[in-house]
């Protein structure tokens, strides 16, 4: 009874993606949780602008605006802000440092929080960082082969670059092809303004521009309205006999 997730290229709290945000939040309870983490490292006057983008947000979908001021592990373990993630329509999380906010989530209270609204029927979103940090890996996209750290897991086959267009499009698919190199995972491309909206395995494309899905080989792209189905690979066999009772050496 999961809701629906999306994963954003860029846009969140725009006008631009509103019908995105207005479309996760529909038939929920009209609480909109939001936690810009991953602009922590930028200062207070950085999480004030995504604070007031948000109640932008909220005002223009009619919802109430709720803050989760987690900025570091300390406050990500705290009780109270986890409380507050209580009876979300749709959890948010917003841009910045995919690693920090992956670091500073992973395992806390207020992840287990989210997580448990998720399972509950919350939708939950993630821009830029917050994409990438949804997933099982978020990447170092200056070492992509070897570096990255370990994401939130909640979509551990996957693999998110956001901002597409403006970074990656127009490189040759030769650069491109060390950060597709990931046989356990899927790895999209999310155009800015545009999102990947269900989960975990069935998507529809939304929003203004495309989601690219990059292979060894090369990529393909997916306009608005596009459905895509990214299935989890399978897990390993178990190895002949496994799990069988072991013989007991005293019987005759």
């Amino acid at each position: 009874m999961h809701g629906p997730i999306a994963l954003v290229g860029s846009g969140e709290y725009l006008p631009v993606m509103a019908e995105v945000e207005r479309g996760l939040i529909a038939g929920r309870p009209p609480r909109f949780v939001q936690l810009a983490t991953a602009a922590a490292p930028e200062g207070a006057q950085s999480l004030a602008r995504w604070h007031s983008l948000g109640r932008q947000a909220a005002e223009r979908l009619g919802v109430e605006q709720v803050v989760v001021p987690v900025t570091d592990r300390a406050s990500a373990q705290d009780p109270a802000l986890a409380a507050l993630v209580e009876g979300a329509g749709l959890v948010y999380l917003s841009g910045g440092n995919p690693t920090y906010l992956a670091m500073t989530l992973r395992g806390s209270l207020v992840w287990q929080a989210i997580h448990a609204a998720w399972q509950a029927g919350a939708a939950l979103a993630g821009c830029s960082a917050g994409a990438m940090a949804l997933c099982g890996h978020v990447p170092d996209l200056r070492h992509p082969v070897r570096g990255g750290v370990a994401g939130l897991g909640v979509l551990d086959h996957l693999r998110v670059l956001p901002h597409f267009d403006r970074f990656a499009a127009r490189l040759p698919d030769l650069l491109l092809r060390p950060l597709a190199r990931s046989p356990q995972e899927s790895v999209l491309g999310i155009d800015e303004d545009t999102a990947l909206v269900g989960g975990p395995e069935h998507w529809e494309v939304q929003g203004r521009q495309s989601v690219w899905v990059l292979v060894e080989g090369g990529r393909s792209g997916h306009p608005p309205g596009a459905r895509l189905h990214l299935p989890r690979p399978p897990a390993p066999r178990a190895p002949a006999g496994y799990g069988r009772p072991a013989p007991n050496r005293l019987e005759r």
